[in-house]
């Protein structure tokens, strides 16, 4: 069984790790895992991801990141900029790997297939690759040169899911965005899981299955653990709960009252939108 608690799966991620977090932007993003990482004042992590958001800011607020490889980061509207990964990139408290999501996402898809580097295409007279790791090679079967980026394999994928069982099988419903891949991208996977259903539901219904069990060290119960952000189905961004994180965190202190405050992820404690 690899079910565990919300603690116990954090301090699996250490120091100095890769990481890549599910979900994209303000949609299903692990964000009870996130907020406990910073809670345990884990340094120096490398995230590795297309369009973070809430992800990448709490844990630039918690001084939890080394560097972001991204394509972009935001909170989108009505919420704009992600402001404590703007200041510390701006303070050079992180280093910031300016890329594009499909370059991003293809050096993971290079992890996955246990390949040394992907080739991409859609850049001609982009500035992108002069500033992002590109590199150039010539293509064997037409001559022309190609632009391929680096596999990149994280030590974990973070992944927020509807349905998970004990034994590490785990459900998207709606799109997977890219979870899918960063589940066979990262060498280990951590799941948190809105409800945890008997592993007869993935034995009937096996090609419902996003992420099979072999890669999964461990499955945390955490329902409404995505919020303040949406899960499909399940409930949407909420507003005020977000206005409220980008107010108490303008400050070291206020970051820290917010830790306090949701060190629970129960809907009724967390005044979870409907």
């Amino acid at each position: 069984m690899k079910q565990t608690t919300l603690e116990q799966a954090a301090r699996l991620v250490g120091n100095d790790q890769i990481v890549t977090i599910g979900g994209t932007l303000s949609q299903r993003i692990p964000a009870a895992m996130v907020r406990e990482l910073a809670r345990q004042g884990v340094k120096g992590l490398h995230l590795v991801k297309a369009s973070p958001g809430f992800d990448a800011d709490v844990l630039a607020a918690g001084g939890c990141l080394a560097s972001v490889r991204a394509g972009m980061v935001t909170l989108e509207q009505p919420f704009g900029m992600a402001p404590n990964f703007r200041k510390a990139a701006e303070r050079g408290e992180l280093e910031v790997i300016e890329n594009a999501c499909p370059a991003v996402m293809a050096s993971l898809q290079a992890a996955a297939f246990g390949l040394p580097f992907q080739a991409v295409a859609g850049f001609a007279g982009s500035d992108v690759p002069s500033i992002a790791p590109f590199a150039t090679v010539r293509d064997p079967f037409t001559g022309n040169d190609t632009l391929v980026v680096p596999a990149i394999r994280p030590d974990w994928a973070i992944l927020h899911v509807h349905e998970a069982d004990v034994r590490g099988n785990a459900r998207i419903y709606g799109t997977p965005v890219w979870d899918r891949l960063m589940s066979r991208a990262a060498k280990r996977v951590i799941l948190t899981a809105e409800k945890i259903v008997d592993t007869s539901h993935f034995v009937a219904q096996p090609e419902m299955t996003v992420v099979p069990e072999i890669f999964v060290e461990a499955v945390v119960h955490a329902p409404s653990g995505a919020w303040p952000t949406a899960v499909f189905d399940r409930y949407d961004i909420d507003e005020p709960a977000m206005r409220h994180y980008l107010e108490l965190s303008r400050t070291p202190e206020g970051f820290r009252k917010y830790l306090e405050e949701t060190a629970s992820h129960d809907r009724r404690a967390l005044g979870v939108a409907a």
